[in-house]
């Protein structure tokens, strides 16, 4: 049986602080929480805050999209390696906010969708082969 996902978009809102005390409140909230999974997706520059602030806890961070492109000059993007990088172990993917404000085709979702687990499936690789 699959395990539920509750997870919080916290969409384009937040500062540093604001992460800081929502995850700690999160946090402590957790203790009688049982059989599910939960995530919370802030903006990319708050990743980094969401990480900190969640270290050693059941709460897992995630991107809120990702780009297709592994790297290069696209402006504002962030690819999935950066995302593992910066501590996600989640992405959302083909959200409607981004069909309908950014035109993400259902051919642009499955593309980000096969990035995606391609690269979930190279980190897992490599965290299971230690480098010598």
């Amino acid at each position: 049986m699959r395990t539920p996902l509750v997870a919080g978009n916290w969409k384009m809102n937040g500062t540093q602080a604001m992460v800081t005390e929502l995850c700690q409140g999160i946090v402590a909230g957790m203790d009688n929480v049982q059989g599910v999974e939960v995530l919370v997706c802030p903006s990319a520059i708050l990743i980094p805050a969401a990480v900190a602030a969640l270290k050693n806890s059941a709460v897992a961070v995630g991107g809120q999209d990702l780009d297709v492109n592994a790297s290069g000059a696209f402006t504002g993007q962030t690819s999935a390696a950066m995302l593992l990088d910066a501590g996600c172990q989640h992405v959302i993917v083909g959200h409607s906010e981004r069909r309908q404000f950014y035109g993400d085709s259902n051919e642009l979702v499955a593309e980000k969708t096969q990035v995606a687990l391609d690269r979930s499936e190279e980190h897992t690789s490599e965290l299971q082969s230690p480098s010598d």
